[in-house]
C-alpha cells in the first residue's frame, strides 16, 4: 500500500506541475513570436502585448503589412505550430 500511496503523490505532484510547465513554454513562446513583430515595428494592440512590448516607435497596426523577411515569417510559422500542439491561447 505504501508503494501505491507514493505512486498517487508523483502522479499528483506531475499533474500540478504539466499546466505550470506547459504555461511557461506558452509564455516562451508568445514572447519569440511577438519580439519578431515588435522589431519589426509592429503596433500591439492587445493589453498584454502593449503592457510585454510598448509601441513606442511601433509603425504597423496590422500583423498582415508587419513586413517580415522569409527567415522571420517561417520562424513564426513554426512558434505558431508550437503553440498550436501545446494548447496555448
Amino acid at each position: 500500500m505504501r508503494i501505491v500511496g507514493l505512486t498517487l503523490l508523483v502522479v499528483a505532484a506531475n499533474a500540478v506541475a504539466a499546466p505550470a510547465f506547459a504555461q511557461s513554454v506558452c509564455q516562451r513562446l508568445w514572447v519569440e513570436r511577438n519580439s519578431i513583430y515588435k522589431a519589426a515595428g509592429y503596433c500591439f494592440n492587445t493589453q498584454r502585448g502593449v503592457r510585454y512590448f510598448g509601441n513606442a516607435g511601433c509603425s504597423y497596426d496590422n500583423v498582415r503589412d508587419v513586413p517580415l523577411s522569409d527567415r522571420d515569417r517561417a520562424t513564426v510559422a513554426r512558434i505558431v505550430a508550437e503553440e498550436r500542439a501545446m494548447g496555448c491561447n
